[in-house]
């Protein structure tokens, strides 16, 4: 009636186990592009945060938010997780990422720029260098993911 094994501390199948791997690291996904722009995008972020911690602390918050959201998505991307939330349109998603991070810091950017001190020059320099990535990101995302594929039937 009673069995030595509680239903949660029976040890995993064969099969379910390589499908219960925690949080293991996609390796092929950190060395493709999209993997590649993620990184590129979370360590100039965190160059802006650092100028802006230097110069002006009042726009450090947006670069600190849009590191977090990005570490997120790269958390995310790279260990899979993201197949467990099939109901959310992860291309949408990053999409909207890419967008509300050029406008950001767009805004931050040019606002810092006006305070003549060196680490708010540099945050601008990086700024303008972080929504090109965004933006080429962003490109991608709706060209592979979000716009329309021509198929055989439409071309005449």
């Amino acid at each position: 009636m009673f069995s030595a094994w509680n239903r949660w501390d029976r040890p995993p199948e064969e099969g379910a186990a390589a499908e219960l791997q925690g949080f293991a690291v996609d390796k092929t996904f950190l060395s493709s592009l999209k993997g590649i722009l993620l990184e590129t995008e979370l360590a100039l972020t965190f160059i802006i945060f650092i100028c802006f911690t230097a110069s002006i602390s009042a726009y450090m918050a947006a670069a600190l938010l849009e590191f977090f959201i990005t570490l997120a998505f790269l958390f995310l991307y790279a260990t899979q997780y993201y197949q467990r939330f099939d109901r959310l349109n992860w291309p949408c998603l990053d999409f909207l990422r890419c967008v509300s991070a050029i406008i950001i810091f767009l805004v931050v950017s040019f606002a810092a720029v006006t305070s003549r001190e060196g680490a708010a020059i540099a945050a601008f320099v990086f700024g303008v260098i972080l929504v090109s990535v965004f933006a080429y990101d962003a490109f991608k995302i709706y060209r592979t993911e979000m716009a329309p594929q021509a198929t055989q039937g439409d071309q005449q």
